[in-house]
């Protein structure tokens, strides 16, 4: 604090090294400092197994890990139907490149990663048909296993893994492939159903729109005015058994997200996500939310791309929600009714991580359809 107070970059340049300077010892221990600061217990990472450079990470052997990390697999290509890179992936993993294939691959990384969830970011043009039931009552559902077959299919496989999966599965901001398609074989046949059998959920992260400056790059991305938030009604509703959860980036679609959570126990919303990260919007979302959901909902997640970040954007979010909270409790108490302190404990507890806690620990995977 006096570093920075006194404006010393030298000095803050220092402290920075003694722990880089320590090698895994010296990240572990900056961590624990990070977590501690932050007054957060753990933070789910997004890892990508589509990614040749994160993936080794993995194997053979996967590295150890603070338990303040914990993992959830992103799935990006097998939602957008992304078939080259899906390809590319499975072939130079050694699978066979079929949908049984495809869904071995992926229950393979469950079974190594052991994720929280199933993790996604869908581009602004993200589309979903309407669907006449859920998955186990599809009659068609297209899948083509002749052209999974076709002789050339995994031509440079190094390259399309390094040109393509690095590109559009960085792990930034969600760099992310085409257009989403219901009728998708990995939709529907790989990721759906090896979230049916496994019982994990999906997290959705909606309303990116990418390269609106492409002059900048991966700077460059931009907001959608008006995220389709059908989309999301119709995958709760076409697949009851998976657990959805979802957050938007447009201050728009809030209202209609809420609705939406009201409707659908299989769908929890969460956070404030990238452009929402703002004291005024998360004022006006986490109020909105209180109202309308209680305490069915969780107010706020990391949005982290680096580590120190935990500790600012957890302290101004804290502070903001901690406002809005005390203005409903005024409300609560002129209306004759005042909570205790156990009562205070256990909604706070509820939107700051104990409602996804339970949502996590809710199965439909034995629904009657």
């Amino acid at each position: 604090e006096k570093e920075v107070m006194a404006r010393d970059l030298n000095a803050i340049r220092k402290f920075y090294k003694s722990f880089r300077d320590g090698g895994v010892e010296g990240a572990e221990k900056y961590s624990e400092l990070v977590y501690n600061t932050a007054g957060v217990r753990y933070a789910v990472m997004t890892n990508i197994p589509f990614d040749p450079t994160e993936s080794q990470h993995w194997r053979p052997k996967p590295k150890e890990y603070s338990s303040n990390f914990r993992s959830a697999l992103r799935v990006d290509p097998l939602l957008s139907g992304d078939r080259k890179t899906i390809e590319g992936a499975l072939a130079a993993a050694g699978y066979a490149n079929t949908i049984e294939g495809a869904k071995k691959y992926l229950h393979d990384w469950c079974d190594l990663m052991k994720p929280e969830y199933m993790m996604a970011s869908t581009p602004h043009d993200f589309v979903l048909k309407e669907n006449d039931g859920p998955l186990s009552k599809v009659k068609n559902r297209g899948i083509n296993e002749d052209s999974l077959m076709q002789p050339g299919a995994f031509v440079d496989l190094a390259k399309t893994m390094n040109d393509n999966c690095v590109q559009d599965c960085d792990g930034g901001e969600d760099s992310i492939p085409s257009l989403i398609n219901e009728n998708s074989d990995f939709l529907s046949e790989v990721l759906m159903a090896v979230c049916e059998e496994r019982d994990l959920p999906v997290a959705l992260k909606i309303g990116a729109h990418r390269k609106v400056n492409p002059r900048l790059q991966t700077a460059g991305d931009g907001v959608v005015a008006f995220a389709d938030s059908g989309v999301l009604a119709r995958l709760c509703t076409r697949f009851p058994k998976v657990r959805f959860l979802a957050t938007f980036l447009s201050r728009n679609n809030q209202h209609e997200a809420c609705v939406l959570a009201t409707k659908f126990r299989n769908l929890h919303l969460y956070g404030c996500w990238w452009f929402c990260n703002n004291p005024s919007i998360i004022e006006e979302i986490t109020k909105m939310r209180v109202e309308m959901l209680g305490t069915a909902f969780t107010a706020q997640h990391s949005d982290a791309r680096v580590l120190d970040q935990l500790i600012y954007k957890w302290s101004h979010s804290r502070a903001v929600i901690a406002e809005v909270l005390a203005e409903e409790v005024l409300k609560l108490i002129e209306s004759g009714w005042s909570p205790n302190r156990g009562e205070l404990r256990r909604d706070v507890k509820r939107i700051f991580g104990g409602s996804y806690e339970e949502f996590m620990s809710k199965s439909f995977s034995k629904l009657t359809l």
